[in-house]
């Protein structure tokens, strides 16, 4: 009764006086919950203790483990303009097949007998280094013989010089000769004048003498001049070795200088010679980067650069290209708190979106549609992201991952740890602990070793 007018019949009729409700009064339908509850609660309590594997979720995507591998961009070494396209996209290529022809679009290169002109280069160089070798062999015998022409001279002038030293010491040796005799002429003479001035001698003897005497004397006169010529001619003899030295030091150095400078030109074409082999190379291999080709085997994925005539740019990216062959993996981040936790080989279920799993993470025997993992690497510093990155490869000991699994698939993963009771786990997770809060095993307090006591010597 909705009980909505102010006139009320309860005190006119007695309820226990109708049949149905001594029937519910018999009945034990107001017990029901308190069974229910009890059940549930019973329930629960075993539920509590059952056994639950901690993990630890993250979120990822399928990747590779080696660089070559991935999806990479086929990209321009050379400026050019694009002429031809020899796939489409989707297309399956080998290794060394060829993309794209390009042409060249810079000035410098394009004369078409660019390499044969460059090759009259290094000829007309190399040459010119035989010539200049030649004009250093000249310029080294030339510098021989004036080396050989200087000790004939010197050789020749030291002979004369000796030669006027020999001379000079005869007519020395002369000198002294007319000195005595001239010495002996004037005592013969005064001792005939004094004999004369006695009447001993005659004057015509005293003449004679006195003649004689002077003759004598014009002999030594004559010997001193001869003398001092010698001598200056040795001292002349002397100047002209000198000069000769001088001179022929001059002409060896004029010759050595030559030579070095036929030397510095025969190097400088030695290194204008490299220079142009060097641009013959560059020339040679740019001239193979017009073909660009697939650096491995794989499917063009996209083509970047559209049309026919379009320009690229040194280093700009034309395509990409799948790898035909890679081996998968997982890559997945954590939270720096749990890093600690997670070790190399750690098991790890994965679930892939596109394969509808059921995962129950506590209880992993007891999902489906899942796949396992291990670890294999865990990064050493942290990512732009917050996160610490974990690579997973495939567990080779249980199922297979799906063949047609493609890297880009996002990943949910369950990393799992050690088995708890539920009760703990719900502890944990409401306290915010991580998995491995308490260890297993107390730590032993290192044993100290104490030293025996000293016995004291009496």
């Amino acid at each position: 009764m909705l009980n909505i007018s102010d006139n009320s019949i309860a005190t006119r009729l007695n309820i226990k006086d109708f049949d149905a409700y001594k029937v519910l009064q018999k009945s034990h339908v107001r017990n029901l919950h308190i069974w229910l509850l009890g059940g549930l609660g019973i329930v629960f309590l075993v539920v509590l203790f059952l056994p639950w594997t901690q993990n630890i979720n993250a979120k990822g995507y399928v990747t590779t483990r080696s660089p070559e591998q991935r999806p990479q961009a086929i990209q321009s070494v050379i400026a050019g303009r694009v002429e031809k396209w020899y796939v489409q996209e989707g297309d399956l290529v080998d290794k060394g097949d060829t993309i794209v022809f390009i042409s060249e679009m810079k000035s410098e290169y394009f004369d078409p007998n660019l390499l044969a002109r460059t090759s009259e280069q290094i000829s007309a160089k190399s040459q010119s280094i035989d010539v200049y070798g030649q004009k250093v062999k000249a310029l080294e015998n030339q510098y021989a013989a004036l080396q050989q022409s200087l000790r004939l001279k010197q050789e020749q002038l030291r002979n004369k010089m000796l030669q006027t030293q020999n001379k000079i010491v005869m007519d020395s040796m002369d000198l002294v000769a007319f000195k005595t005799n001239y010495k002996i002429a004037i005592n013969q003479h005064q001792r005939t004048r004094e004999l004369w001035q006695k009447g001993l001698k005659t004057l015509t003897q005293v003449q004679e003498k006195e003649n004689k005497m002077q003759a004598a004397q014009a002999k030594v006169s004559v010997q001193e001049n001869k003398l001092l010529n010698q001598k200056n001619v040795f001292t002349n003899l002397k100047i002209e070795l000198m000069n000769v030295e001088n001179i022929y030091t001059d002409k060896l150095a004029k010759s050595k200088s030559e030579r070095q400078s036929a030397l510095s030109s025969k190097l400088e074409s030695v290194a204008a010679t490299s220079k142009l082999k060097n641009q013959y190379s560059n020339y040679n291999e740019r001239q193979k980067f017009y073909h660009i080709i697939a650096p491995q085997s794989g499917q063009i994925t996209k083509t970047i650069k559209k049309g026919i005539g379009e320009t690229v740019k040194e280093g700009a990216d034309i395509a990409t290209i799948m790898p035909a062959k890679y081996d998968l993996a997982i890559e997945i981040y954590v939270k720096p708190q749990d890093v600690p936790l997670l070790s190399v080989s750690n098991q790890v279920q994965l679930r892939f979106d596109g394969w509808p799993a059921i995962v129950i993470s506590g209880w992993p025997e007891s999902s489906t549609g899942v796949f396992s993992g291990k670890i294999v690497a865990i990064d050493k510093f942290i990512s732009e992201n917050g996160f610490y990155r974990i690579l997973i490869s495939p567990d080779k000991d249980k199922k297979q991952w799906p063949q047609a699994l493609r890297i880009g698939t996002g990943t949910q993963a369950f990393i799992l740890l050690k088995e708890v009771p539920i009760w703990y786990e719900l502890w944990r997770q409401l306290n915010g602990f991580p998995p491995d809060y308490y260890q297993n095993e107390k730590q032993k307090k290192p044993e100290v070793k104490l030293k025996a006591p000293l016995k004291s010597v009496k």
